[in-house]
């Protein structure tokens, strides 16, 4: 928010004990339990395993002496974090790391959208995800929930037609694709359907007015001061 953002981006997984965590890996790189995955450690043992020190060395560039020792969040954490924020129309798309049990992704559903509920942030969240089915359950537990469904390079839908179709059939209120291979056809396919498009991840300044001029709703950055100091020029 410092950097002028209109919102975040975080992913979630399930702790062994069913608790939703803001982690994007699925295992823990740099750390003592880098070989075990996420979904197999309990929330306790997550919460006393440093993984700031790690980030640090791994990123210089980005260090800072805050994040020393820094333990994973859960999502319960971060969004409490956020309800606190006087800005009440910063966007926070939740990514849904889903993975192949159903089962499981349905837990990790249900204890997202349960999140969500009770942090009061049905107006700021955007609960996405590469998993369709996983989308189309949100809608099914709280249709008033916004969802978003994600297709990347490695996507088995490809074409802007059928990656419409197929948001259109979980019921997304948008598609999120990542930038390479976003479209002027595909955000004019998506709009006929009203549904906006969003593009990941865009770091290159010198990509933002052709991404502009498509129409799309939001881009995800790593570096959002960047992007805003390039787009006063325009």
């Amino acid at each position: 928010m410092h950097d002028g953002a209109d919102g975040i981006e975080l992913d979630v997984r399930l702790s062994r004990d069913g608790v939703p965590v803001v982690i994007h890996d699925s295992t823990l790189p740099g750390t003592r339990l880098r070989k075990r995955y996420v979904s197999r450690i309990a929330l306790p043992k997550l919460k006393h395993t440093d993984i700031g020190t790690w980030f640090n060395r791994r990123h210089p560039e980005l260090a800072r002496l805050e994040y020393t020792r820094q333990t994973i969040s859960t999502l319960d954490e971060v969004l409490q974090l956020m309800s606190n924020q006087p800005r009440k129309a910063f966007v926070i798309y939740v990514e849904l790391k889903c993975g192949r049990s159903r089962k499981q992704n349905e837990k990790l559903v249900d204890a997202t959208v349960a999140c969500v509920q009770r942090h009061e942030l049905r107006n700021q969240a955007v609960l996405i995800s590469f998993n369709l089915h996983a989308v189309a359950r949100i809608k099914q537990l709280d249709s008033s929930l916004r969802t978003g469904a994600l297709f990347g390079q490695t996507s088995l839908v490809k074409s802007p037609a059928r990656i419409v179709e197929a948001a259109v059939d979980c019921a997304a209120d948008e598609v999120l694709v990542n930038h390479r291979i976003v479209s002027e056809k595909l955000v004019a396919a998506a709009r006929a359907q009203n549904l906006p498009t969003a593009i990941w991840t865009v770091d290159d300044v010198a990509t933002l007015e052709r991404f502009r001029a498509l129409g799309i709703q939001a881009l995800m950055t790593n570096d959002p001061a960047k992007f805003l100091k390039a787009a006063r020029r325009f």
